[in-house]
C-alpha cells in the first residue's frame, strides 16, 4: 500500500478576521454532539501516560455531550462507562511468557500478526505498525462513521489510509520519541547496545513519514511543537498546541492523611535515562547524612538486575527507596497525600503529567527545567537545571528545612492546575479545535494555513 505526500494548501484568502469568526461559530455550535473515535495501540493506564490521556480525554468529551468510541489494542484501557471500547486484539507479546513460541500457523495468514512477532523476536517494536494494519482492516470491514478520528501517538500508516478514504484524522504527538532514543544512545556503553537501541526505535521512520503527511496534528506543549518540527520536519504553524489535563476532582489534597515530613515521591518508568531517576538517587544519597529519616517512594517498577538496581546498591539506598507499580488512581492520590515533596527530575518531558498530578494534589514540587516542564508548572514549582545533582540537592535541602515554603508551594500548585490544566478546561479546548476543523472543512478553509492560537481557542469560551 502506498501513500502520496500531503500538499499543504496556501489559501491566502483566509484572513485573521475570517478565522476568528470561524472559531466563534465553532464555539456557538459546540453543543451539537459529535461522534468521535479515539485510537491507541496499547492503552492501559499502568503501561504509560498514553492510557491516562485516553481515559481522561474520552471522559471529558462525553461530559461535553459527545459520543466517544475508543479503538485500542491490548492491554486495553480503563474507561468511563459511557465510553464504548472497540478491541483490536494483537498478539500482546510483552505479556506473553515466551514470545518466541507465540506464533501459530494461523498467524502466518496475517501480516500484522507476523510482523508484530518478528519485530519482537528481532529486537524491534512493531506494535504501532501492526495496529495500523488492523485499524485499516476494521474500517474497511465495519465502515464506521465518525466526525473525528483522533489518534494517540500510534502514528501508524493506517492513519494515512483512513485519511486517503476521506476520514477526518487528527493525531496527538505528545513528544517525538527521537528524544527517548537519543538519550538512550547517549547512555549506552557498548556498540551492541547502540545497535539494539536503534533496532528497537526503527518505528520512528514510519512516525516521521506519517507526521509529515497528516493534515491535522496536535501536541501538548510549545516545547514539543518545536521538537516535532526539528525531528519530523513538520512546520510549527501546522502543529496545534493543546495541553494535557489533570482530573482535579480525583487528584486533590486529602485532609484526612497527614504528610510525612521526610517522604519524597517521584515517578519513573523502568530504567529510562530520560526520567532522570539517577540524578535524584545521587542527590538523595548526599542528603541522607543530614536527614537520616529521608526516604523515597518511586511510582514505577524496578527492573531486576537493571541499571537502577545496580545504582541503588552502589549508593547503599536499597532500604530507603521503595518502588510501587500497578496502583489505582486513588492509591496514587493517597501516596501523594503522604509525601512531603514531589520530585520530577526528568532530563526531558514533552509535557510532564506526573508534575501536574503532584501539583493537583497540593504536593510541593521540585522539578527540572527539562523540555516542557517550565511551561507546564509556571511559577508554581521550584525549578532546577535538568541533570544537575547539586541543584537538586540544594533545592531539596532548602525545602525540607522550611515548612512554610512547602505549604505555600503546594497551595500555588493546586491553584495553577485549577486555573490552567483541569480536564474541564482542556476538554473544551479540544472540542473547540474539533469544531474548528469541521467548520473549516465545510467552508473550504484549510486549518493548516491559519493555525489557531491557544488564546483564540480559549477566547471562544470567554
Amino acid at each position: 500500500m502506498s501513500y502520496s505526500p500531503v500538499t499543504y494548501r496556501q489559501d491566502l484568502s483566509a484572513t485573521s478576521t475570517a478565522t476568528t469568526a470561524a472559531v466563534t461559530a465553532a464555539a456557538t455550535h459546540s453543543k451539537s454532539s459529535l461522534r468521535i473515535a479515539l485510537l491507541g495501540y496499547r492503552s492501559h493506564p499502568h503501561v504509560g501516560g498514553q492510557g491516562i490521556y485516553l481515559h481522561y480525554l474520552s471522559k471529558a468529551l462525553v461530559d461535553l455531550g459527545h459520543s466517544v468510541d475508543v479503538i485500542s489494542g491490548p492491554p486495553y484501557p480503563e474507561l468511563d462507562p459511557r465510553v464504548h471500547l472497540i478491541q483490536l486484539p494483537s498478539l500482546d507479546l510483552y505479556a506473553h511468557p515466551n514470545p518466541t513460541r507465540a506464533l501459530r500457523p494461523k498467524h502466518f495468514l496475517s501480516l500484522a500478526d507476523f510482523y508484530e512477532w518478528w519485530s519482537k523476536v528481532s529486537g524491534a517494536f512493531g506494535e504501532p505498525y501492526s495496529f495500523g494494519r488492523r485499524l485499516s482492516a476494521h474500517f474497511k470491514k465495519q465502515k464506521p462513521q465518525y466526525d473525528i478520528v483522533h489518534d494517540n501517538q500510534s502514528l501508524c500508516y493506517g492513519l494515512l489510509d483512513l485519511q486517503k478514504r476521506g476520514v477526518t484524522v487528527i493525531a496527538t504527538v505528545h513528544h517525538p520519541i527521537t528524544q527517548d532514543r537519543d538519550l538512550a544512545l547517549a547512555a549506552a556503553t557498548e556498540k551492541g547496545q547502540r545497535w539494539l537501541i536503534n533496532r528497537w526505535y526503527s518505528f520512528l521512520a514510519m512516525q516521521k513519514n506519517v507526521v509529515q503527511q497528516l493534515k491535522y496534528v496536535i501536541t501538548v506543549s510549545h516545547q514539543s511543537q518545536r521538537d516535532i518540527t526539528a525531528a519530523f520536519d513538520r512546520p510549527a504553524q501546522h502543529i496545534q498546541v493543546i495541553p494535557n489535563g489533570v482530573e482535579a476532582n480525583i487528584f486533590k489534597p486529602l485532609d484526612t492523611i497527614a504528610r510525612s515530613p521526610f517522604r519524597l515521591i517521584t515517578t519513573a518508568s523502568s530504567d529510562q535515562p530520560l526520567k532522570g531517576l539517577s540524578v535524584l538517587l545521587r542527590a538523595l544519597a548526599q542528603l541522607r547524612s543530614e536527614f537520616p529519616k529521608l526516604h523515597l517512594i518511586v511510582i514505577g517498577k524496578l527492573k531486576e538486575n537493571g541499571e537502577t538496581q545496580k545504582e541503588l546498591q552502589a549508593l547503599n539506598l536499597q532500604d530507603v527507596v521503595q518502588f510501587k507499580s500497578g496502583i489505582s488512581n486513588q492509591e496514587l492520590v493517597e501516596e501523594y497525600a503522604q509525601a512531603s515533596i514531589a520530585v520530577v527530575p526528568s532530563l526531558y518531558e514533552g509535557f510532564g503529567l506526573p508534575a501536574a498530578e503532584a501539583m493537583a494534589c497540593a504536593v510541593p514540587l521540585i522539578c527540572s527545567d527539562g523540555g516542557a516542564l517550565p511551561e507546564v508548572v509556571g511559577n508554581a514549582a521550584h525549578l532546577v537545571r535538568a541533570g544537575n545533582v547539586d541543584d537538586l540537592f540544594t533545592a531539596l535541602r532548602e525545602l525540607l528545612m522550611d515548612d512554610n515554603a512547602r505549604e505555600q508551594l503546594g497551595a500555588q500548585g493546586r491553584a495553577h492546575i485549577l486555573q490552567q490544566l483541569s480536564w474541564d478546561c482542556v476538554g473544551k479546548k479540544m472540542e473547540a479545535y474539533y469544531q474548528q476543523v469541521l467548520q473549516q472543512q465545510a467552508q473550504g478553509i484549510s486549518i493548516e494555513d491559519r493555525k489557531l492560537s491557544r488564546e483564540q481557542v480559549q477566547n471562544a469560551y470567554d
